[in-house]
């Protein structure tokens, strides 16, 4: 432990598991209290239990626009104050459009999409306020390049990127940090949805990286001067030609 985020408080969505988790752990180990926010309640209390009384979980049901907007105060009642705020909860689909099923999209698309945004504004006043923080994105490599297998996961994650780019902007004149961490494939259970040819030869040619090398990424990107942003972050796996 090099303590690098003594002092600070975190909030983490969809930190149950995958990529949240890992952020959570990795941050707790730099010495941060960490808000883990997440729906899945009894997961939720065994994994806080287990990482130790800086871990501390928030059952929010992202899909409820009310519990959304009603995040801060109950962050700030049991955590006392917020630096991070990681809007990292998401939902992947891919396939053809024309196959596609349009009540799936729009579940993701709000996933992805409003509950993130609305989670950001929920937090964003009391950040500006105390003229100090930073606002983190779990976005994707699809963000910035459109994958053709996953037009509609590729659309959520461009609209997050200009998102990302233009509140950055808004928010920097008041000490406020935006950024976005952009992975390639990660092996979490957004990708259940892929082919599992797809999936198969991934693995086999070591095309999929750990949700800790992506929190690594985020740890990097949080602990840079205060006069610095990471806007963008992309990791890849070196065998990914992207």
């Amino acid at each position: 432990m090099a303590d690098l985020m003594k002092g600070k408080v975190a909030a983490i969505t969809g930190a149950a598991s995958g990529i949240g988790l890992e952020c959570a752990r990795t941050l707790l180990a730099e010495g941060a209290k960490v808000v883990l926010v997440d729906r899945a309640r009894d997961k939720l209390e065994q994994l806080c239990a287990e990482l130790g009384e800086n871990a501390l979980p928030l059952v929010v049901d992202l899909l409820k626009p009310a519990e959304v907007s009603g995040m801060l105060p109950r962050i700030l009642d049991i955590a006392g104050k917020l630096d991070v705020f990681h809007a990292n909860a998401g939902a992947y689909i891919g396939g053809p459009v024309a196959e596609g099923d349009p009540d799936a999209w729009d579940r993701m698309l709000n996933l992805n999409i409003n509950a993130a945004f609305r989670s950001v504004h929920a937090v964003l006043p009391y950040m500006i306020e105390q003229k100090s923080g930073d606002i983190l994105f779990t976005s994707s490599i699809a963000g910035v390049v459109p994958v053709v297998w996953e037009p509609i996961y590729t659309a959520s994650k461009f609209a997050v990127q200009a998102f990302v780019h233009s509140t950055r902007r808004q928010v920097a004149p008041h000490g406020v940090r935006v950024g976005a961490v952009l992975p390639g494939p990660v092996v979490t259970a957004l990708l259940d949805d892929w082919p599992k040819a797809k999936m198969e030869e991934a693995l086999a040619n070591g095309s999929l990286m750990q949700p800790k090398e992506v929190a690594d990424a985020v740890l990097f990107m949080l602990t840079r001067p205060r006069n610095v942003t990471i806007r963008d972050l992309v990791i890849l796996p070196n065998s990914v030609d992207l």
